[in-house]
């Protein structure tokens, strides 16, 4: 079932799509990280899970499967997209709650201008940005799991994405700009409540 729902899912917009119909893993009875499989399965996931199952079906038509961490600080989540290039240029594939931390069509020039387009959308309630790095680009063709069909939690996948090279993104010392009411009430929208 999994093989002939990622070859259906052809192009970035279409695993886009197909994302954005699974509801959204709220890990109401503990954590998880389903492999593509179990996402099919429970028809739900998160970002890391969703990147997962996007990274899967990208490599189904020939793309390296690859994923993107956005590191935040201990006070905000992480969040997790998958890449692809096409004509030269980046984009992500990407599973949230937010409406701000989705899909990015593939107009980067490159991973850090892509990595930037989330800068400004991750802030705290009180307007505090949190976006601290960003990895290289993880190519998980390279992990000697079976990360597409695991019936077990990949937690090992998050330990080796989190333990990856990251670039910061803000100079020590420098102080930034809270995110205004405006910002802030735009960042509240979200597709589903907890």
């Amino acid at each position: 079932m999994l093989e002939q729902t990622l070859k259906k899912l052809n192009t970035p917009e279409k695993i886009q799509d197909f994302l954005n119909t699974l509801k959204f893993n709220f890990e109401r009875n503990g954590e998880t990280c389903m492999s593509p499989k179990r996402v099919l399965e429970n028809k739900t996931a998160h970002c890391f899970e969703g990147a997962l199952f996007a990274a899967a079906a990208l490599e189904a038509h020939g793309r390296k499967p690859l994923l993107l961490d956005l590191k935040a600080s201990s006070r905000d989540d992480d969040h997790v997209v998958a890449l692809f290039k096409i004509k030269g240029r980046w984009g992500a594939v990407s599973k949230t709650n937010h409406a701000v931390l989705r899909y990015r069509e593939p107009v980067y020039a490159s991973v850090r201008e892509l990595a930037m387009s989330y800068f400004h959308e991750y802030f705290l309630p009180d307007g505090t940005k949190t976006l601290k790095s960003f990895s290289k680009p993880f190519d998980l063709s390279k992990q000697k799991i079976d990360w597409k069909i695991s019936n077990k939690n990949l937690f090992v996948l998050t330990r080796a994405l989190d333990k990856s090279p990251h670039t910061q993104i803000v100079p020590k010392g420098l102080k930034l700009r809270k995110a205004d009411r405006i910002e802030i009430k735009a960042g509240e929208i979200v597709e589903s409540k907890a």
